[in-house]
């Protein structure tokens, strides 16, 4: 029990959840005890609940002046008096306690309530209080010093994995960083076998904020220190958590685009991941692993491993946890890659949704989410012509980065092009031909600014710049400038054959653009007719004939054998396009993907999906 006298009461807080408010006056007080016996237990046990959150309140109210006495309360009572502060928009006073080291030290063991520090946290941030930086450097300076003892260092050191944690999870990369490497180099103080495995520990999280921040040379640095510290350990006996060390280089090489690479050491991770390890590391390795799989067409892999994903972060740690919405986001972005367009929008919306609710507005994880929902929802209305809300998600992911980050930053190119690529679409629509000159004026800048970011990060040789070149391509033509968009589009085939070989989803679609140009403005028939054959060969065998980009193959062969007067042709691809359209109608409820992500249960442990996963081809 602790107890602290504010505005003539003694206030005793018994434990976070409860508390009592007695008068000075002891005798009054046994009164009030006496005239509340009769009271239902229900109400008996309402009441305590009310009770400390009015206490919580008085503590604010007078908390000025007895800021330095709240200190000696436990860290539940202090988080609760600083959660106060942040609902009452009380944000200097909150910001002047956050900002000292110790303090948010304090803060950050209360575990249960990270949802709330978050929002506490990103208020600040958003009003001007650079409380990410202040801490960063505060621990930076705190690690510098020389510990004699062990249990000092093994304090210091547990408070940067807390601080560096935390400020990853908030999704401030650079202060994370910051604070990571300070704990990394306390860790290297000593070649024990447990401050080894503190450095592995630490070369692992380092690795993954800087690919978060797209810090990609760094971050294989990192790696490479990271497999020394592992072959230390290893050579000392020790067991190494190679899945973790795996897994970091798997989302490394994928993020460059290096998909065999990254599939590799995606199989590696999974052939040392282990239910042992921790839920978190799991989650994401599994995660991560997923992607690999899509990026190399292997679906049923990466629907296997994905799911198992969403189904931990929600068991473990709740449907409104960061956790799960990144394991969502993974599994929108399968569903779109296997074609279920409609099912990846609702998975997208409610990751969005958990984001927001726990970080806000201006966060570069909403932001990811943004952009995210922005190319579904670009995609699954391309037909219709609709793009209100996915041009809105795009400019708030470009807003929030550009609020955040640096200029030039990586994270802008994907978010650049998805508007480019919007914006593209609704100047064909308009009807008013300067504003569609406007409209495609811009295009091309975004465009162009996300070429030049690509390249400056991984080169012409590069499926993300591939990618670039094939949107430059497809504005060009609808610029009316034929010529240049032939050489992107062929540009772009070039690049992607050469990675990917010459049956992947993206040269299928790189080769259906150039059939559109061919077809509808350089009058190339039989060089168009033979790409779209190729592209509906593609889609066919890596999507079945229900797959969504056929319709603009089908529609554009109907086209082209109706310019050459090929009307058997004309026939024989209407009822094909007609078939097609009957089989779209089987995924459009996304129903189905709701009840589903709600209900769905991890009955199968790691290892049990793993052997599954292996087992496939």
């Amino acid at each position: 029990m602790m107890m602290l006298i504010i505005g003539g009461a003694l206030i005793s807080f018994v434990r976070p959840e409860v508390y009592r408010v007695l008068p000075i006056d002891v005798e009054r007080s046994k009164q009030i005890g006496k005239m509340a016996q009769p009271c239902a237990a229900s109400v008996l046990e309402w009441v305590p609940e009310t009770l400390y959150n009015s206490a919580i309140t008085a503590v604010v109210a007078s908390y000025s002046k007895h800021r330095k006495e709240l200190r000696c309360l436990t860290e539940n009572i202090q988080f609760d008096v600083y959660y106060k502060l942040y609902t009452q928009g009380r944000l200097c006073q909150l910001g002047l306690e956050f900002c000292e080291l110790d303090i948010f030290a304090k803060v950050l063991t209360v575990s249960d309530k990270r949802h709330l520090l978050h929002h506490c946290f990103q208020a600040l941030m958003d009003h001007g209080v650079k409380v990410a930086t202040v801490l960063a450097e505060a621990y930076s300076t705190y690690a510098q010093i020389r510990y004699s003892h062990r249990v000092q260092l093994d304090k210091a050191i547990q408070l940067g994995f807390s601080l560096g944690g935390f400020l990853t999870e908030a999704g401030w990369y650079p202060q994370a960083e910051k604070a990571t490497e300070a704990c990394l180099a306390l860790c290297s103080q000593s070649e024990d076998i447990k401050y080894l495995r503190k450095s592995l520990e630490c070369c692992i999280r380092l690795v993954y904020v800087r690919n978060a921040n797209c810090k990609y040379q760094s971050s294989e640095e990192t790696y490479r220190r990271a497999l020394r510290t592992a072959d230390k350990l290893m050579a000392r006996n020790s067991v190494v958590n190679l899945a973790a060390v795996h897994g970091e280089m798997c989302a490394l090489l994928y993020a460059r685009s290096q998909y065999d690479e990254a599939h590799k050491h995606c199989v590696q991770a999974l052939e040392s991941l282990h239910s042992g390890m921790p839920i978190k590391s799991s989650i994401d390795i599994l995660r991560q692993s997923s992607k690999a799989c899509v990026a190399k067409r292997r679906f049923k892999k990466a629907e296997i491993l994905i799911t198992h994903a969403v189904q931990l972060a929600r068991e473990y740690f709740g449907v409104r946890h960061p956790k799960y919405s990144d394991a969502l986001l993974d599994y929108g972005f399968y569903l779109l890659n296997v074609d279920s367009i409609c099912q990846s929008v609702t998975v997208y919306q409610q990751a969005l949704d958990i984001r927001l609710s726990v970080f806000g507005g201006r966060n570069i994880h909403v932001a990811v989410a943004h952009e995210d929902l922005a190319y579904a929802s670009y995609v699954h209305q391309y037909s219709s012509g609709k793009f209100d809300d996915a041009k809105m998600h795009a400019e708030r992911a470009i807003e929030i980065i550009t609020h955040i980050l640096p200029e030039d930053h990586l994270l802008l190119a994907s978010s650049k092009r998805v508007k480019a690529l919007i914006l593209e679409e609704i100047a064909i629509d308009s009807q008013d031909k300067v504003c569609e000159a406007k409209l495609l004026q811009e295009a091309q800048d975004l465009h162009l600014s996300s070429l030049s970011l690509a390249k400056k990060a991984f080169g012409e040789f590069n499926v993300q710049t591939a990618k670039h070149y094939g949107n430059l391509g497809r504005l060009y033509q609808s610029m009316h400038r034929y010529k240049e968009a032939e050489l992107m589009h062929i540009k772009a085939i070039e690049i992607k054959e050469r990675l990917l070989g010459e049956e992947d989803y993206e040269v299928a679609l790189s080769v259906g653009h150039l059939a559109s140009l061919y077809n509808y403005d350089m009058m190339r028939y039989t060089e168009a007719e033979s790409l779209y054959l190729r592209s509906i060969e593609i889609g066919k065998k890596l999507f079945g004939p229900g797959y969504s980009g056929l319709e603009y193959d089908y529609r554009g062969l109907i086209r082209l054998y109706s310019s050459l007067n090929h009307y058997d042709k004309v026939f024989e691809f209407q009822e094909i396009l007609s078939n097609w359209m009957t089989l779209r109608e089987i995924n459009r409820n996304p129903d189905d993907i709701l009840e589903y992500i709600t209900n769905s249960r991890a009955e199968e442990s790691v290892e049990e999906v793993l052997k599954k996963f292996f087992k496939l081809e």
